[in-house]
Formats: structure tokens, C-alpha cells, sequence
């Protein structure tokens, strides 16, 4: 049942494109189920779009994840979607959030509620059923936008109107919104620099510099994840040419020394960009001949995976003589010794900083691609009948000399090299 006040407040329901995508949203995903489960739960159980896919979808790009707001509180949550067989996670249930899992699809839905006693990192709240009160506690008007499974909005801060005009602004008083919780200084910069058709406010800006402390006592976690919503926007390039959002960033991110390398991606940079590679991009901006790549690792939580594609491209960068030269011996020794996503990794990396892209080198992908990490076509085993070799140091040490032989070799090697190195 839709509340009343809602009659009153900011609603739209006009058959505009917004209406017609959220309709798609609603009939091309499985979401349709849960407004199903929340709506028929009980006689004043309400469930909306909110959010991030309202935004996209008044923008015009494409909807990655679908955040849901109710009133029902999140015990009744979870009690509507066994119900109906829907399976969930209690994903932050003292904060209101279930996330819902239908097929291959994650739906987060949220409680209304009124956050209180903030402290700049985190917020104790309490839950409602008041849509406005929500709206209220939400950082920037653009953010506060509802919308039910017809498209019918309900937006009572005009976060509309914003968006269409390229205004990024708080709701309410600035200063108390960021002092609530400093991530919303880095959110600030990622809207901004994706939705702005103006200049930074120069007193909001007074504002942003007077409380960029505040960030140090956020975890390093929160601070990645807000990182890589930088590179899933592709706002990187904006953030390059942007004075204000280069100097904040910098001082956020200390070990982010090389934004320059956006400011005019060549071809090859452009598809990247879009692409959205989290670890690529960052080793771009990260890594610059020092121990940098080291301390951002140190610093933050980053997967051993992820780790270990970093220093490949950092040590790659660091050996002058592979990075300037391309040779089919020194890739053949990355796709052998590390797989073929570094080796496409360095090569990017190389294509990706030029002011013009080489067809060549680009070629080079292509090829490694399609290619499969060979075996090495001798073992201790044959060294040790063939070659009368006993089984020891001396065993282990020919090997390594005919596989580096081998490798340097373009993976090819000869009895005759054989003999040569086992009779040494």
C-alpha cells in the first residue's frame, strides 16, 4: 500500500523513457519476484528502486546492480523471501540489508531508516517506515530517487531535475553530511566528475579540504572498494584533467603518483579504461621505479592473485632492458614463469603509455592469446637413464640450465644443446 504522504511529495507519474526502462528492468529481471514476495507479505509492506539503477537509468547507461528499499523491517525481510522460496544472505542486518539471490542475480534490500549518533565512519540507526525520512539520510539528492515496479517516482529532493542539469549536491547541510561519514568526500569526487556540468562549488570545495582528514579514520577497505568505483565509472580521464579532484585524490591516495597517464589516452588506453580492470589500471598509476607497488600492497588488502600481477608488471617496468625491448625471449620467459595474463598484462602496459599505439606491439596480444604454455620437453627422469646422471644437486642444476636454455630458445632446444649442458 502506497503511503499517503506520497500523494503530496515530489511524484511523477508520467509514461516518460524513465518509466518505460524501469519497466524493462522490472520484466528482464528476476526482481519482479521479490516486489512480488514484499508487496503481498502484508496489508502496509512496500518495497521500491532506489538508488544507483534510478540514476543509470535517468542517465542513460546501463543498470549493473539493483538496490531495493522497503518498509518492512529486515526480520519480516527475510521471513518474506523463505516464503516464497527466495534464497538470501543477512549481509548487514544491523544496518537493514538482505541480499536477495535469484539465478545468477543479487538484489540488496534495505529497511528504511534514520541514521543518528555518526561519528564519521560509522552510524547507529533505527528503522521506519517514513519513505522521506530515508530520502533524508541519503548523501546527494541524485542518490535519493524511488521508484515502484511501474516507474512511478517518488523523489523529494528533485534529484531528477539535478541529474538532467549536472548539479551533484548534498542533501541538506554539507559539512554535517560529510562529518556523518568522510567516504562521502571521495563520493562527492566520483559523482561529480561523472554527472557535473559546472565548476566545483568553491565553497563546498572550502569545505571538502577543511574535513579531508576525517578520511584516515575510515578502514583501508572501505577506501579500496570507493578506488574502484573510480575505475567502473571510467571517469578517470575527467579526474585527470580536474585541478581540485587531482590534488584531493593525491593527498587521499598518496601512492597514486601517475594520473597523468589518463589525461589523453591514446586508442589502446581508451579500451582499456572501459574494460575496467581494476589491477591493470592500478599498476599504471601506482607504479614508478620505486617500492611504491610494495607499500600499496602493504597497505591494503589486495588478493595474493592480485598481488602477484602487480609485481610482475612492476618488476617488468624495473628491468630496463625488458621494458624497452619487447623481444619474443623476454615475454616467452613472463608467459612461461607467469601465465599468460601477465604477459598480456606487461604488454598493455607498455601499449598503454605510448602517445601513439604501435600496431606491432599490439599485434603481440593477439598472438599470445592464442597461445599455450608449452612443456618442457625433457624431465629429471630422462636426464637420469639417458645421460647416466644420479639423482641429486647436480641433477637439479642441468635441468634448470637446459629450461632456461629451452625458454631463451623460444621454447625449442636440440640434443646436441642438451649434451652440451649435461656434459658441463
Amino acid at each position: 500500500m502506497i503511503n499517503l504522504i506520497d500523494k503530496f511529495i515530489k511524484r511523477s507519474n508520467n509514461l516518460d523513457y524513465v518509466a518505460k526502462a524501469i519497466k524493462n528492468l522490472s520484466k528482464d529481471t528476476p526482481v519482479k519476484k521479490i516486489f512480488e514476495a514484499i508487496n503481498k507479505f502484508s496489508p502496509k509492506s512496500e518495497i521500491r528502486y532506489v538508488g544507483g539503477c534510478i540514476r543509470k537509468i535517468i542517465r542513460k547507461e546501463t543498470v549493473s546492480d539493483i538496490d531495493l528499499a522497503t518498509n518492512l523491517d529486515p526480520q519480516e525481510v527475510c521471513n518474506a523471501l523463505k516464503d516464497n522460496k527466495i534464497n538470501y544472505h543477512e549481509t548487514g542486518l544491523a544496518y537493514g540489508t538482505v541480499t536477495a539471490i535469484i539465478d545468477d542475480y543479487t538484489f540488496e534490500i534495505t529497511t528504511l531508516r534514520e541514521d543518528y549518533d555518526t561519528d564519521g565512519r560509522h552510524a547507529k540507526v533505527k528503522f521506519s517506515n517514513d519513505w522521506k525520512k530515508d530520502a533524508s539520510r541519503r548523501d546527494f539528492t541524485i542518490n535519493s530517487i524511488y521508484s515502484d515496479i511501474e516507474g512511478n517516482l517518488f523523489d523529494p529532493f528533485n534529484g531528477r531535475y539535478d541529474l538532467e542539469k549536472g548539479l551533484v549536491k548534498f542533501i541538506g547541510d554539507p559539512e554535517l553530511r560529510i562529518k556523518e561519514d568522510y567516504l562521502r568526500i571521495l563520493r562527492y569526487l566520483r559523482f561529480f566528475l561523472a554527472y557535473s556540468k559546472d565548476k566545483h562549488n568553491s565553497r563546498l570545495s572550502k569545505l571538502i579540504k577543511k574535513n579531508i582528514t576525517g578520511l584516515s579514520s575510515l578502514s583501508k577497505e572501505r577506501l579500496l572498494d570507493e578506488l574502484k568505483k573510480f575505475f567502473s565509472s571510467n571517469i578517470m580521464t575527467e579526474l585527470s584533467n580536474d585541478k581540485f579532484s587531482v590534488e584531493l585524490f593525491e593527498y587521499i591516495f598518496p601512492q597514486i603518483k601517475k594520473i597523468k597517464y589518463f589525461s589523453k589516452p591514446n586508442t589502446f588506453a581508451k579500451i582499456k579504461l572501459k574494460e575496467a580492470d581494476f589491477i591493470f589500471l592500478l599498476s599504471i598509476l601506482i607504479i614508478d621505479g620505486s617500492d611504491n607497488v610494495d607499500y600499496f600492497i602493504y597497505k591494503f588488502n589486495i588478493s595474493k592473485r592480485d598481488q602477484k600481477r602487480l609485481k610482475v608488471i612492476d618488476n617488468f617496468h624495473k628491468d630496463e632492458k625488458s621494458s624497452k625491448n619487447l623481444s619474443e625471449k623476454n615475454l616467452n620467459k613472463i608467459f612461461y614463469y607467469h601465465g599468460k595474463q601477465s604477459v598480456i598484462d606487461v604488454i598493455s602496459y607498455k601499449l598503454f603509455k605510448l602517445k601513439k599505439v604501435d600496431k606491432k606491439t599490439l599485434n603481440l596480444i593477439d598472438q599470445f592469446k592464442s597461445k599455450i604454455i608449452p612443456n618442457i620437453p625433457i624431465s629429471a627422469k630422462i636426464l637420469m637413464e639417458r645421460y647416466n646422471i644420479p639423482e641429486g644437486k647436480s641433477l637439479g642444476i642441468k635441468l634448470k640450465k637446459i629450461e632456461e636454455e629451452w625458454i631463451n630458445n623460444n621454447f625449442n632446444i636440440s640434443e646436441k644443446q642438451i649434451s652440451k649442458i649435461v656434459s658441463h
